[in-house]
């Protein structure tokens, strides 16, 4: 499709004069969006051209397109993974930017069961920054008055390692709340919070999230927006409330802070906020005694005009819960990022959550985009002729591929997106799904490969009992707080009487999330954003009835494939009806901060 056949666009007037800068670099950006790609490519082909990396590629200085096409090749994480480990392991050399690598973002994607290293340079710091002061601007747009409160937002600060060359490896959003940019930023009234720097920056959760839900209690009449980063994070602080709100309550009335609250920063801070309230004190224990918890959100945080947090990809399965927590309240999607890139925003973040729609902002990065073609599998042969940000097409689905100032180049995100329409000339996209990754309840994200070696490590325990697991598929439960992994299981148990009793069971539970990566196992162990995995043992030829199911439903006997994980209702309840048995993970994973390895 031509860009220019695209009838332009335009935001509404901005809400107050600060915003009017904000609004007409959005707009400056959209309108001239191949024109800047193409100035943002050749910016980081001059940065980097002295590079080891792009220098193997034999540019010899030319910065055009079709010469960066044609001579550099896309890449996985795997093809980097020695020049990143090089970098981690203390090399200093210009190996991918010609600006130092400052530290490395964790991904919560994996490679062999560790986080990803993405590196990154300090200037990106600022690349981020401009992104973030560009949401308020376009929210002021459709929400009025934010200005007159604040906003409760569960911010956290998770566990950074340092790489064998004494580079900090951390999760972004750790990078961005321990910077300056976000700790000396400046006033604005339309974005303050209700939680302390304190309370955001204590590495330990339980009082970091203790003392941000007591600030929010505190100041339920200001609160006129709650959110977190993903939808579970938000649902993970209403059930912290469910279990510690009397003890919350009683600090409240007494003005004094629980004693389990050890961080000498957030006392000192806290100091200042509390004061005895015995009328709110009862007010909390009045609603949070009640059995019925639907709109404990809007009935605590009366004045709360929206929920802002992610629920495209994986997030999708919890708008349910929150719509029942919130009493319905709107939510807004903001923006759209990841730990190689910081990518764009929700122009209309009001929309419904199945309209969500990001517009990809030209300067962040130089997009590319492969056609994804779901029944046809990876491209094959040659390396694919990629599309241009402004040559993509309406209604196609689109792997994303990027080129960043901190030395990525032509790299493979792994989002799957869609072409929902245009603002201006760039194009805007639907966040479909990560790739290849068939389980996630927080930021963990578990593959089909690695679900089956973890199946094929716990059901070695099964082998003393002459048993074996015929067939299997999984589930992410999210019905609960917090969600975990259901995995379905047939056996063939060939001696009835010498079955694998029930401790067996579950503690192949606990194998196999010892063979789960490290995001998960983090998740479990550090963060409780994820329960203890669960395996429901179903009778025997309950995957043929699945079989039967699906055939009846038009799918061709001929082609059917066990799927490795169900969502679809009734495929749930079928499995769930043909259930002998469940069991739980009886303990932890092992887990601990590991530095990440050395090349061997």
């Amino acid at each position: 499709m031509a860009i220019e056949s695209v009838p332009s666009s335009s935001l509404s007037p901005p809400a107050c004069e600060k915003d009017v800068k904000a609004l007409e670099f959005i707009e400056e950006m959209t309108r001239n969006a191949d024109a800047v790609q193409e100035q943002i490519l050749a910016e980081i082909l001059s940065q980097n051209a002295e590079t080891e990396y792009l220098s193997r590629f034999g540019l010899k200085g030319a910065m055009d397109r079709d010469t960066f096409k044609t001579l550099v090749p896309v890449v996985t994480y795997e093809d980097i993974k020695p020049e990143i480990q090089r970098i981690a392991n203390g090399d200093r050399s210009n190996i991918l930017s010609s600006h130092p690598i400052s530290e490395f973002l964790t991904s919560s994607g994996t490679s062999a069961g560790e986080r990803k290293l993405m590196p990154t340079i300090n200037e990106e710091l600022d690349r981020r920054q401009q992104l973030y002061n560009l949401l308020m601007p376009v929210m002021n747009q459709y929400v009025l008055g934010l200005d007159k409160g604040k906003g409760l937002y569960f911010l956290f600060v998770k566990a950074e390692t340092k790489t064998p060359g004494g580079l900090v490896a951390r999760p972004v959003l750790t990078s961005y709340y321990k910077s300056d940019h976000f700790k000396t930023r400046p006033y604005n009234p339309f974005n303050v919070y209700t939680s302390p720097n304190e309370a955001i920056l204590c590495a330990d959760s339980f009082q970091s999230m203790y003392a941000q839900m007591l600030c929010g209690l505190l100041m339920r009449q200001e609160v006129l927006r709650v959110g977190a980063v993903f939808a579970s994070g938000l649902l993970r602080a209403i059930r912290f409330l469910q279990i510690n709100w009397q003890q919350l309550a009683r600090d409240i009335s007494q003005g004094t802070l629980n004693p389990n609250v050890t961080d000498p920063s957030i006392r000192e801070c806290m100091v200042g906020i509390l004061a005895p309230n015995p009328e709110l004190a009862a007010f909390i224990t009045d609603q949070c005694s009640k059995e019925d918890w639907g709109g404990i959100i809007s009935r605590v945080w009366p004045n709360t005009k929206y929920l802002d947090v992610i629920v495209t990809g994986a997030m999708a399965q919890y708008i349910p819960t929150l719509d029942y927590y919130s009493g319905k309240l709107p939510i807004a999607c903001t923006m759209y990022a990841s730990s190689e890139c910081y990518f764009g925003l929700n122009l209309k973040p009001m929309c419904k959550p199945s309209e969500v729609s990001y517009t990809i902002m030209p300067d962040m990065a130089y997009f590319e985009f492969m056609h994804h073609e779901p029944d046809l599998g990876e491209p094959r042969g040659s390396t694919p002729r990629l599309v241009d940000l402004a040559d993509v097409e309406l209604g196609k689905e689109y792997e994303l591929v990027i080129t960043t100032y901190a030395g990525l180049c032509r790299y493979r995100v792994g989002d799957i997106l869609r072409v929902s329409g245009y603002h201006n000339a760039a194009p805007q996209f639907t966040f479909v799904r990560r790739k290849n990754v068939l389980l996630s309840i927080d930021s963990d994200k578990t593959d089909e490969a690695e679900l089956q070696k973890a199946i094929e490590d716990a059901s070695g325990l099964l082998h003393d009992f002459n048993a074996s697991v015929v067939e299997y598929t999984s589930f992410a439960n999210t019905k609960a707080i917090p969600g975990h992994y259901v995995i379905y299981w047939e056996l063939l148990v060939k001696d009835p009487m010498n079955a694998p009793p029930a401790e067996i069971l579950n503690r192949c539970c606990l194998a196999m999330e010892e063979s789960l990566n490290s995001v998960y196992r983090q998740g479990r162990v550090v963060n409780n954003s994820i329960g203890p995995l669960e395996i429901r043992v179903v009778k025997g030829g309950t995957f043929e009835e699945l079989m039967d199911y699906a055939i009846s439903r038009g799918a061709s006997i001929n082609q059917y494939k066990v799927p490795r994980c169900v969502n679809f209702t009734p495929i749930v309840e079928l499995l769930d009806s043909r259930m002998i048995s469940a069991h739980f993970s009886p303990s932890l994973p092992r887990w601990t901060p590991e530095r990440p390895k050395t090349l061997g």
